[in-house]
């Protein structure tokens, strides 16, 4: 697996590169903002190790940066601030995982397995061209989602969630499922972004006129069904 590390502190990187391919992964080391903006839509990276905190171009407009250009590589970012507004902030703006300098190595190791194993598991398998539900369709390879023939925009998260309750549809998925899957195992639990992220998607998918398709499962979670 080949992985692109955004890191300027060389002590860092040396020991994140030198435990990385005694690990059996391929790294290539970008110590600067403007090399790694050039790399990232270089080629398809199986998973992005990002530092916020960067001489040029800060990490934050990074992952920015590869969103707009609808990159979905996982990003694990890996900082030296640990305020949980900061967490929140780069989760918010796509950002798979988030891990606070100082770690261990078997830590940063462990992340990086748990990423992996979240992306086999929702695109290992053969992605269709197109999934529906009633007349709401999305285009996952073009990070595309309609109703009833009208283009509707979707920021990564909003997208990674429908996304997730097409797969999953007629299933109630818990808040917690959808945490983990949709932002990650290290997200707060107590957090009441899933509610608010579905709230967005109900302004746009469900308007005013159009059956209702995100159904709230009282005391258990959310479910995406067509409407017979």
């Amino acid at each position: 697996m080949e992985l692109l590390l955004v890191e300027d502190n060389s002590r860092i990187s040396e020991f994140i590169v030198k435990g990385l391919e005694e690990s059996g992964f391929s790294v290539v080391l970008a110590e600067n903002g403007v090399d790694a903006r050039a790399l990232i839509s270089q080629k398809e990276w199986d998973l992005i190790l990002l530092d916020i905190m960067l001489p040029d171009i800060d990490g934050i407009e990074l992952l920015q940066y590869a969103r707009y250009k609808k990159i979905l590589t996982p990003i694990l970012v890996i900082s030296a601030l640990g305020d949980p507004e900061d967490r929140i902030k780069a989760l918010d703006l796509g950002a798979d995982d988030y891990l606070t300098k100082p770690f261990l190595f078997r830590e940063l190791l462990a992340h990086i397995n748990a990423l992996i194993r979240r992306v086999k598991l929702s695109y290992d398998a053969a992605t269709p061209d197109s999934l529906a539900c009633g007349d709401l369709k999305i285009y996952p390879d073009r990070h595309k989602v309609e109703r009833g023939g009208t283009e509707i925009k979707l920021t990564l998260q909003e997208f990674k969630l429908l996304r997730l309750l097409m797969e999953n549809q007629e299933k109630v998925l818990t808040r917690t499922q959808i945490l983990n899957t949709v932002w990650g195992v290290n997200y707060d639990t107590n957090t009441n972004i899933v509610d608010v992220y579905i709230s967005y998607l109900r302004n746009k998918i469900d308007t005013e006129g159009k059956a209702k398709l995100i159904k709230t499962i009282k005391g258990r979670g959310y479910m995406l069904e067509p409407n017979e």
